[in-house]
């Protein structure tokens, strides 16, 4: 199984886990090699190119499934036909924090204070065509607000300049932001997905706050090279769906505050082709791009 980001990251983690319990369910060693570059574009070159035998998987993201090629000049395959999906594993909403210091308890109490200024409230990402990027062009779309973008390197600097003061606020994954949030060092406003979060019970969807047609976050799921015997796809979206129940699995959601899915493989082409709908236009409308 490929994971195609660097070692540590969600998507590494959660391909060995799930790694480990296709093995023992299989009765096959699955061996996890990381691929990362390019936005998880170089490893998903190496699937799309593998030969279609249920030998070679990958961990995909949203990035690879339905992003990458709204931002990339160019990409040396096409995820709309380049790969089979199996199923969806986890989901991890965004989470929109704010420093503190400011007046604004609610989203509605910020989207006021951004119209009266539009434009000087700041708001970091991890970097420029990240999820958190998106989800801040997303939010500004449906809101009809301006904040100005200050893009990182990565989601930790700059969630600790949230905490610092030196930017307003950040959409972010419950591991950047929780030890922070739970210190009182960032206030969580809403969380962009239908439910709320067992991790944040006291905070609002971003539907309950009052901004509907909001919702983004990092998903990762198993892939195969298009063209892979139907029958060996469906045994495989099978097992995978049994390996996020077993009770190893059970802290992703308890700690990190992902919800694992395991769902059909049609579902989860479904969802992709949503999500590539979505981000595609907010990427081309906002002109966002990756050099």
């Amino acid at each position: 199984m490929i994971a195609p980001f660097p070692p540590g990251g969600l998507a590494d983690v959660l391909a060995r886990s799930v790694g480990e319990q296709l093995s023992r369910r299989l009765g096959q060693p699955v061996v996890v090699e990381n691929r990362a570059g390019a936005g998880g574009n170089v490893g998903a070159d190496l699937v799309a190119k593998a030969e279609p035998d249920g030998y070679t998987l990958m961990m995909s993201s949203a990035g690879i499934q339905s992003i990458n090629q709204f931002l990339y000049a160019k990409i040396p395959f096409d995820p709309e036909v380049a790969f089979a999906p199996i199923s969806l594993v986890a989901d991890m909403p965004m989470v929109l924090v704010v420093n503190p210091g400011m007046p604004a308890r609610t989203v509605q109490d910020l989207l006021v204070l951004a119209r009266a200024q539009p434009g000087k409230l700041n708001f970091g990402s991890a970097g420029i065509g990240t999820t958190a990027h998106l989800a801040l062009a997303l939010f500004m779309s449906v809101a009809d607000v301006k904040f100005t973008h200050v893009p990182y390197r990565g989601a930790a600097p700059a969630a600790q300049d949230v905490v610092a003061g030196q930017i307003d606020g950040v959409f972010d994954n419950p591991p950047t932001i929780m030890a922070y949030v739970r210190a009182g060092n960032m206030r969580a406003l809403a969380v962009a997905a239908q439910e709320r979060m067992a991790l944040l019970p006291d905070v609002p969807t971003m539907a309950q706050a009052g901004v509907a047609n909001f919702a983004a976050s990092s998903w990762f799921g198993v892939v195969a090279p298009a063209g892979t015997p139907d029958a060996i796809l469906a045994r495989l979206q099978a097992e995978i769906a049994g390996a996020v129940q077993q009770a190893a699995m059970r802290h992703f959601t308890t700690e990190l505050g992902a919800r694992l899915v395991g769902n059909s493989s049609a579902d989860f082409a479904r969802l992709i082709r949503g999500e590539r709908a979505k981000w595609g236009e907010i990427i081309k409308a906002a002109k966002i791009s990756v050099e």
